[in-house]
């Protein structure tokens, strides 16, 4: 019989992953009642990636102390894009769609994220898929499915579904439901550009996947590298708002909400959220960190229709439904792929100790060719077959 300890210790990267979920949550509606309180959304990324920025040099410094990889031009390059489009760029557009529209449906379009990513490492050539294979073909339905729930919620509204009214409106606490309603048909402009800014939220996250994998390859010291994006990331946002942003009183942190706003993500969000997904990544993997993702939709989902009064209606829910689908079906296809990449290296090891050396691939199948190491087979000598 298992102990308390060992089953926590096995619980762990789940609770972990779910306290995660629940802060990016918070963060999400504490935006939402922010920029509704008047707060500037490019001020608002300014403070955010400064505070993140002076969080994680000091870490680095601690962590990195003994050694450091060295700074390239190339390194500080991609970490300069790395900012810009997993700081600066995307905050600014995430900002303004959670503003123009609505906290659940940004949820939903951020749930695209893996599924535009998949895309962008094709085109890349950082990915491959075989439709001989169900994994390949998981990707691939999963990306039809991730875009056709897009597509669902932009263009097909349907009925509205009606739960429990808890009469809690803390965006508009003083007007009435055929207010709203008229205010909901007023600003469908807005709303439309909205949609076009959570798109290319989306697409500038997926985009810095693509790039922070290639500056994961180039500079190993992960400590160093988060506090150099940060501090990239919070030059760009800075310099964004000074030239947007000419009022000084936009800067000023009048109310305890702004406060709150500005410390809660710069510190626990970009902080310490951060540490924590890293550590479960390394106990478990990134696709363990990936599957969690959905917990957020359905939780700032709740919220947002029990405290801002948000609507729910059919297209929004089907929507969300098939592209939560979509997204687990290229997870799965995804750890597939990992798996059999794993077992390969593990055959590889065992093979080795044993004498030889194996060299395999999975362009169209597995190919294991073994050859006897008293050769005297050099690097230069192995070739993967394509």
């Amino acid at each position: 019989m298992m102990d308390m300890g060992s089953i926590w210790q096995r619980l762990k990267p789940d609770v972990l992953m779910v306290l995660v979920q629940i802060a990016f949550a918070v963060v999400t509606i504490l935006y939402k009642l922010a920029i509704h309180d008047g707060m500037s959304f490019r001020v608002a990324t300014a403070y955010r990636l400064i505070c993140a920025s002076a969080f994680t040099i000091p870490i680095a410094l601690f962590f990195d102390r003994k050694k450091r990889a060295k700074i390239t031009w190339s390194v500080l390059s991609k970490t300069f894009l790395c900012g810009l489009f997993g700081g600066s760029l995307y905050l600014n557009l995430y900002l303004e769609a959670l503003a123009l529209t609505s906290a659940t449906f940004m949820l939903v379009v951020s749930n695209l994220i893996p599924v535009i990513t998949f895309i962008m490492a094709v085109c890349f050539g950082m990915d491959k898929f075989d439709l001989k294979f169900v994994e390949g073909k998981a990707k691939v339905i999963g990306t039809i499915m991730g875009m056709s729930g897009a597509m669902l919620i932009i263009f097909f509204k349907g009925t509205e579904i009606h739960i429990w009214s808890s009469k809690i409106n803390l965006l508009h606490p003083n007007q009435n439901s055929n207010e709203q309603i008229a205010s909901h048909h007023a600003d469908f402009g807005e709303k439309a550009l909205g949609v076009l800014c959570a798109l290319a939220s989306s697409c500038s996250f997926s985009l810095w996947y693509i790039i922070q994998a290639k500056l994961n390859k180039e500079y190993s010291s992960h400590p160093s590298s988060a506090a150099l994006i940060a501090t990239m990331g919070a030059i760009q946002a800075t310099i964004i708002a000074l030239c947007v942003e000419r009022d000084w009183e936009q800067w000023k942190l009048r109310n305890n909400l702004r406060i709150l706003s500005v410390i809660y993500p710069g510190i626990v969000v970009s902080g310490l959220v951060v540490i924590a997904m890293a550590w479960c990544i390394k106990k478990r993997g990134p696709v363990f960190a990936s599957i969690f993702s959905p917990l957020q939709l359905l939780l700032v989902a709740i919220a947002a229709y029990f405290m801002l009064d948000e609507k729910l209606y059919l297209g929004s829910m089907l929507g969300a439904i098939v592209i939560v689908c979509g997204l687990y079906a290229v997870l799965w296809g995804q750890s597939k792929e990992m798996k059999k990449k794993m077992k390969i290296i593990e055959i590889t090891r065992t093979t080795e100790n044993e004498g030889h050396v194996v060299i395999s691939t999975l362009v169209s199948h597995d190919i294991v060719v073994q050859i006897n190491q008293s050769s005297a087979i050099t690097k230069e000598n192995v070739v993967n077959d394509q």
